[in-house]
């Protein structure tokens, strides 16, 4: 396992799961679960890059197999910022050299959480319950499964298992959104048991306030105005 945001920031200097306000978000995550920051689109198409650079190293042969797959990562990428999605992750992780596919869509929704109203309009969609996270407190988890447009797509016979969770943000009418989702229905109670121990390293934290001498410092780099 290895530890993301709120250590890995933009270029900007934001975390990627930072909000507006004061709190950034930590979590976990396999060390074979690879990355993708969603926004800005720069940084998302780079980090596209990367991971198929990484994918088809040593294999120059498959230039039309790398650009299909290059343009179905980026078309995933930003179907999550469609959703609201600010970090994307995506699993490579193999068992007896089997793919354990997987991916995690993190989301924000701007609405005030409720756990008695989060779990009422989630109840008849799956198996709902108000749950508790060792570190960031109460949040609403939700297991369901759906034929996805990718799965009918790709002729399988299996529906992906999908679980949610809803954590509100500390001190905002927000909601953060954990979305895992597999294809492998079969073994889907042992990735689920995954989702749900990545789910529970979920922290928050303040952001960094600037001191006194940094603030100082840079007012003293800022451009002054002329002197009358």
């Amino acid at each position: 396992m290895r530890q993301t945001a709120p250590a890995d920031r933009t270029a900007d200097g934001r975390t990627d799961g930072e909000t507006d306000g004061e709190n950034v978000f930590g979590l976990i995550t396999p060390e074979d679960w690879f990355r993708i920051p969603l926004l800005p689109e720069e940084r998302r198409e780079a980090s596209v890059s990367a991971l198929i650079k990484r994918q088809f190293a040593g294999v120059d042969d498959q230039p039309v197999l790398r650009r299909q797959a290059e343009e179905q990562l980026l078309g995933a990428a930003e179907a999550g910022v469609e959703q609201g999605g600010v970090v994307l992750y995506l699993s490579f992780l193999e068992a007896a050299g089997i793919p354990l596919s997987a991916s995690l869509l993190i989301s924000r929704i701007h609405q005030r959480f409720d756990t008695l109203d989060a779990v009422s309009a989630l109840r008849g969609k799956g198996e709902a319950a108000l749950v508790r996270l060792p570190a960031a407190g109460r949040a609403a988890r939700r297991r369901r499964s759906e034929r996805t447009r990718e799965s009918r797509r790709l002729g399988t016979e299996f529906a992906d298992t999908i679980v949610e969770y809803f954590v509100p943000v500390p001190d905002r009418d927000e909601v953060l959104m954990l979305t895992f989702s597999t294809p492998l229905e079969p073994i889907a109670d042992s990735m689920v048991e995954l989702f749900d121990a990545v789910a529970g390293t979920l922290r928050w934290q303040k952001k960094a306030q600037p001191t006194q001498t940094s603030q100082a410092a840079q007012a003293a780099q800022e451009p002054r105005g002329q002197q009358g």
